[in-house]
């Protein structure tokens, strides 16, 4: 007589990167996923909003879907558009089954670390340490650090990796996906995110505006589809406005005879093509509108909620 094998245990949760500016969230959550989901520069504060990562994990006979949650990173801040972005971060972790707080190594401990642990520790969930950037740092100077965080905030785990490199994150990946509860997928299991396209074209185009101009410029503009297209060729026509903040800025965005937003579009086409998996037509127009900040129906167009 034989036995059927037992069916494999199934787990699904939802994970937060939490974290202060530039300490690497989106590049651990595009490295995880291995797709272009949240938009990476050098610059602080380039994630404004959540942004949802699908990814699928079998170890040990369990099938695991991990909902990676891509927060902005949490700051002091002064505007509306400042208090939804650290809004969304702290819902992102609120609602979240297990949330990593991901510490720049090189950085350490620094006055915004601290108060994300502190205000983490109140809210009492299952919290993991995930040390970004060692391959950058003396090894002996992680285990101050790691004592010195867990005074403050108890955690479940630690990990120690490079996001960039990819060091250390099949053991990360491996341990959420065994930690996570027991429960049916809630979201297809060929699906990266759900994010609409309409929002991964206008983050795009504002991913080569961050990498394209300097100073305030990338934090004064935003940018909206306004029309998404597909065509009998199985192409897709979009028309996206860039909005900014003052003239100047709109000059320098469209740079001598069309330069410099010729230049936007274009890698911006080319990175939106490789993620939809077909060819893409963009066309760029730029718009001043002053205090777009505080307009909650701009906020609501680029994926965050209206605080008033």
């Amino acid at each position: 007589m034989t036995t059927d094998p037992a069916p494999a245990t199934e787990r699904c949760g939802f994970v937060a990167i939490v974290g202060a500016p530039n300490a690497g969230k989106s590049t651990l959550l595009n490295r995880l996923t291995g797709a272009k989901l949240s938009i990476v520069s050098p610059k602080a504060q380039t994630t404004r909003f959540r942004v949802l990562g699908i990814l699928m994990r079998r170890v040990a006979g369990t099938s695991s879907q991990l909902l990676l949650v891509d927060t902005p990173g949490i700051f002091k801040p002064r505007r509306k558009l400042d208090r939804a972005m650290v809004a969304a971060a702290w819902t992102g972790a609120e609602d979240a089954d297990i949330t990593l707080l991901l510490v720049d190594s090189q950085k350490g401990l620094t006055d915004g670390v601290r108060a994300i642990a502190e205000r983490l520790r109140t809210t009492r969930r299952r919290t993991w340490l995930v040390l970004n950037k060692t391959d950058a740092v003396e090894r002996g100077q992680l285990l101050p650090l790691t004592k010195a965080l867990a005074e403050l905030l108890p955690f479940e785990h630690v990990y120690m990796v490079s996001a960039r490199k990819g060091d250390g994150l099949d053991d990360l990946l491996d341990a959420l996906a065994l930690a996570l509860p027991e429960s049916p997928f809630l979201y297809p299991e060929d699906d990266l995110t759900d994010l609409p396209d309409r929002l991964l074209a206008a983050e795009l185009v504002r991913e080569q505006i961050f990498l394209q101009t300097q100073e305030e410029i990338p934090y004064s503009c935003t940018v909206e589809t306004e029309s998404f297209q597909e065509r009998p060729d199985g192409s897709v026509r979009i028309e996206a406005t860039v909005y900014v903040s003052r003239a100047g800025h709109k000059a320098i965005l469209i740079g001598e005879n069309g330069s410099r937003i010729k230049e936007i579009g274009q890698k911006a086409r080319h990175g939106l093509s490789a993620l939809l998996e077909r060819p893409c037509h963009l066309f760029l127009n730029v718009k001043e509108r002053a205090g777009w900040d505080e307009e909650g129906a701009r906020l609501r167009a680029i994926g965050l909620e209206n605080l008033d």
